[in-house]
């Protein structure tokens, strides 16, 4: 557990809605959640493969949740409606994953609403099986409830929902959007002397080595992601300090993420101007131009004629291009991948991986009647195995230290620009704002 999130001695806060939810924001995935702008939600896959397309999560039933505080309407013009949204995602591979021994995946959907002092509350969660066989398609609604029986349902659909949350951590938010893509960002076509080059080379330590490895024990086949994982939070506002106003005022990801995009952002613009001082001078760089096109055109060449590419031609184009990168590179990294250890090594906070369905889908009389009799066993057995957990404990651990080699943002100044006067300056106020950011987040974190 997050020794900031809980007082000493409370072994169960995980079990509690309101630190469920401030993991949702503030936990180790914090990108996942959504603004919900459409209603009534609807599933956009093909209702012959899956099943009705309507949710469960009806008007009436978010009404009686927030107990009239406000209609669904007025809920959502005020953006109060939040949800974690994982059933288009996940549904289609539903009834292979099941194939696995002592393995099963639901398509899910959690919704939130934001209360008036802005944190989070879960309302509901939705699960669903896609027909299968005869069988047609299964789903069901979970609610916080008074009762033992329905307590416990909705401390196991949370399991089964932070399992699809973890899954979608470590494959997407981690590995896809971060090692795999900073890996086809490398400083491919540019000489050792380029100044681009000395500007990305410490952003790009080790990624080859570290990607080389997980393809070869962590995301290989029989790897122990396969067997141990399943597999608009801010709105333009000229006015706000950063261009961008965050859905949610009490979002740390968002809120510190801002001011070391604005901190990463001047620098990358004052190293640019530097060496860039002529508009002209980015599209004519025959380098720096070669780089571009192989990062769209080799590095992934099936989004190479996507229109969302931004162009290079400008020394402002190369700011807002190598921003993202450092930014995804330093800023995301250290958000999904330092605190794993942290938050995951504790199985019971973080399953990775459920082991068995919802005891209310089939209702099996056996399995529902030992569920009836001993909530906590069955819990227990859908958490992942002791070899499991072990096995995943293990890796985060090695996941989440610091490497004695590591280069922290601002720390060391390369020698080459240590000789250069303007580099050097803009470096200097670099690294005095990070130490200034760092102070802010520590204080609100007190």
């Amino acid at each position: 557990m997050n020794q900031n999130s809980s007082a000493a001695g409370e072994n169960f806060s995980w079990f509690r809605d309101g630190e469920f939810s401030r993991q949702t924001l503030a936990g180790l995935n914090p990108y996942s959640l959504q603004l919900v702008t459409e209603w009534p939600i609807k599933s956009k896959l093909d209702l012959k493969i899956y099943g009705p397309s309507e949710s469960l999560i009806t008007t009436e039933l978010v009404e009686k949740e927030i107990k009239g505080v406000m209609t669904i309407d007025e809920a959502l013009k005020q953006k109060k409606m939040f949800m974690l949204d994982y059933h288009d995602l996940l549904l289609p591979y539903v009834n292979k994953v099941r194939e696995i021994e002592a393995t099963t995946l639901y398509g899910s959907r959690t919704l939130f609403f934001l209360t008036m002092d802005g944190t989070l509350r879960p309302l509901a969660i939705e699960l669903t099986r896609p027909p299968v066989g005869d069988k047609p398609q299964w789903k069901q609604l979970f609610t916080p409830g008074w009762d033992g029986t329905s307590c416990w349902l909705w401390k196991l659909a949370k399991a089964h929902v932070c399992a699809h949350d973890a899954g979608y951590h470590q494959l997407v938010a981690k590995d896809s959007l971060l090692h795999w893509a900073i890996h086809h960002f490398s400083d491919r076509q540019l000489s050792a002397m380029h100044p681009i080059y000395r500007l990305l080379h410490p952003h790009f330590r080790y990624t080859m080595e570290i990607n080389a490895l997980a393809r070869e024990s962590l995301i290989n086949a029989g790897g122990i992601s396969e067997s141990c994982f399943s597999p608009g939070m801010a709105v333009e506002d000229p006015t706000a300090e950063h261009g961008l106003k965050p859905s949610i005022e009490d979002y740390p990801f968002a809120n510190d993420g801002l001011i070391l995009w604005d901190t990463i952002k001047q620098w990358v613009r004052d190293y640019v101007n530097h060496y860039y001082p002529d508009p002209s001078l980015a599209e004519s760089d025959e380098e720096l131009q070669d780089w571009w096109t192989e990062v769209r055109t080799k590095g992934h060449a099936d989004k190479k004629d996507e229109p969302w590419w931004p162009v290079l031609k400008t020394p402002e184009d190369l700011v807002n291009v190598l921003t993202t990168i450092i930014c995804v590179a330093a800023g995301h990294h250290a958000a999904v991948n330092f605190g794993q250890y942290v938050y995951a090594g504790y199985f019971p906070n973080r399953p990775t991986i459920a082991r068995t369905n919802m005891p209310t889908e089939d209702h099996v009389d056996d399995e529902f009647k030992n569920f009836l009799h001993k909530p906590e066993f069955v819990m227990l057995k859908c958490f992942p195995s002791q070899i499991q957990a072990t096995k995943v404990m293990a890796v985060l651990d090695v996941l989440s230290n610091h490497s004695p080699y590591e280069e922290y943002l601002g720390d060391q100044m390369e020698p080459s620009w240590a000789e250069n006067p303007v580099i050097k300056a803009a470096f200097e106020r670099f690294s005095g704002r990070l130490k200034e950011l760092e102070g802010i987040i520590d204080e609100s974190s007190l």
